[in-house]
């Protein structure tokens, strides 16, 4: 729904009002006593975070085309020096401070956000006209809820059980229906007719398989390097050791972002996502036997972010 305001009033209102919820759920969280209001304050700083794909859509409007495929590479690839110092720093705060000062202080580079982008982005017109589809919104919105929580917690809940069968089969229910509604709108939230055609559905398909590939072996190899040794495969290190083994990785994807955005324009955008796809494979390959070491993660780690920052220009999030 960002994205259709951001056409409607301006990418750049649109900007600064994803700056409120971003700093709104920083604050709960901050404060948070329980793990309801946590649940809260991270909601609102996941709807927040529409200020990524709302940027890429904004440089469309305010780049020349000479320089939109290395912008759109290099904020794809900025998760790469989140990750790179990010982990880092957030492990160290919570291992020698107070876990609440990460969200003290997302709440203060949010905010410092929303002064550069007062100062820095130019005021962007509406794209389109129309209506906002707010039917289309809940449907889609609660159509995913019911499948990603069936889904993520029916192995803790039992895939038999009541409330996981409920989910999934409202996800069953909700999802065709906002389909069904979605065709036959005048302004739909998302034009599915646009989305089935070849070159889009493909790409959506790819930035899926890219971004799961990206996030598995973020969560896998930090386990691996925080478990302890007795398990038999876990390295033993502490939460900041971890997130420094893991800082190379993010630095990687940033740094070569730039490589994939001209090849594209060397050769085709097609040509870059094979090659990303390639580089990140053969990173899940080395895996398989370099698993028993810190270095061997790393590399691992390296190899599959830079493949990711080869696929970010063509599949941006």
């Amino acid at each position: 729904m960002t994205g259709r305001l951001g056409d409607l009033l301006g990418k750049r209102t649109m900007l600064l009002a994803c700056v409120v919820p971003l700093v709104a759920g920083s604050v709960v969280c901050a404060l948070a006593a329980t793990v309801v209001p946590m649940i809260v304050g991270r909601g609102l700083q996941g709807l927040g975070m529409n200020l990524v794909p709302l940027g890429i859509s904004a440089l469309r409007e305010l780049l020349p085309p000479a320089r939109l495929g290395l912008a759109i590479a290099l904020i794809s690839a900025s998760m790469g020096i989140g990750g790179a110092l990010g982990m880092p720093i957030a492990a160290a705060v919570a291992e020698y401070s107070d876990w609440r000062v990460l969200f003290w202080g997302s709440a203060v580079l949010s905010a410092l956000i929303a002064v550069l982008i007062g100062r820095l982005v130019p005021p962007t017109p509406p794209q389109a006209k129309g209506s906002l589809d707010v039917v289309g919104g809940l449907g889609l919105g609660t159509g995913l809820v019911c499948l990603l929580l069936g889904v993520s917690k029916g192995a803790d809940w039992g895939w038999a059980s009541g409330t996981t069968l409920g989910l999934l089969a409202a996800a069953a229910v909700v999802l065709p229906a906002w389909a069904w509604w979605e065709l036959r709108t005048r302004d739909p939230l998302v034009d599915l007719r646009v989305t089935a055609r070849r070159q889009v559905l493909f790409t959506n398909l790819a930035s899926v398989l890219v971004g799961c590939a990206m996030y598995a072996q973020a969560l896998i190899v930090m386990q691996l390097l925080q478990l302890p040794e007795a398990t038999g495969y876990g390295l033993g290190q502490s939460m900041l050791a971890a997130g420094l083994w893991m800082a190379p990785s993010g630095l990687t994807m940033m740094a070569v972002s730039p490589l994939g955005a001209k090849l594209s324009a060397a050769t085709a955008p097609k040509v870059t996502l094979g090659v990303g796809s390639l580089v990140i494979a053969i990173g899940y390959g080395c895996s398989m036997f370099l698993m028993g070491s810190t270095w061997g993660l790393l590399v691992v780690t390296v190899v599959c972010n830079a493949g990711v920052g080869l696929a970010s220009g063509p599949c941006p999030p």
